[in-house]
């Protein structure tokens, strides 16, 4: 059996996509839910990863030599930042006890909502303790709160766009653009 080309394949795959695709069969309300418990449980298992990281270099943090060495200013924000970090762990690792706890109740769609509330929560609290965690960082590094504040409010102005603004629009775009305005 022959390879193909790397030229060959894009041929492939530009006429597959040009090639009107079947209409899928309509979704129903159980394959639905299965299918959004299922995204759920993927989304949660990239932001715990993230998440689980950062507490655990927090959490180390207080333990180095350096950090004694930190003025007020510094250990209080350090303090936020660690609790905002448990109560991101807590957010985020809650739809696993949802399901745990629900399973078999039939309430697959209330865990759904309601985890999916629960991410959504948790990815607020996750971009504030990566904001507080650049703040103490950089403001240790560069030695100016002001500046720190500055590239700070910098960064987080692009994880509002990344993680907020940019979903927000493609969800009005596709909403406006579906006959009946409901979500899938």
């Amino acid at each position: 059996m022959r390879r193909l080309t790397d030229a060959e394949r894009r041929t492939e795959k530009e006429e597959t996509a040009r090639r009107p695709q079947a209409p899928r069969p309509p979704e129903g309300a159980r394959e639905r839910v299965n299918r959004r418990w299922q995204e759920i449980l993927q989304e949660t298992r990239v932001a715990q990863t993230g998440v689980q990281i950062l507490f655990g270099f927090l959490l180390s943090l207080s333990f180095t030599a350096r950090f004694r060495e930190l003025g007020d200013f510094d250990h209080g924000l350090y303090v936020v930042t660690i609790v905002l970090a448990a109560f991101t762990t807590a957010a985020l690792i809650a739809p696993v006890s949802l399901h745990r706890y629900l399973s078999g109740l039939r309430l697959k769609e209330e865990a759904v909502t309601a985890a999916g509330r629960l991410m959504v929560c948790g990815m607020v609290l996750l971009a504030l303790t990566i904001a507080c965690t650049l703040m103490l960082i950089l403001n240790v590094v560069l030695g100016d709160a002001l500046a720190a504040g500055i590239v700070v409010g910098g960064v987080m102005l692009w994880f509002v766009l990344c993680w907020y603004v940019v979903p927000y629009r493609l969800r009005r775009k596709a909403l406006s653009d579906s006959p009946d305005g409901a979500s899938r």
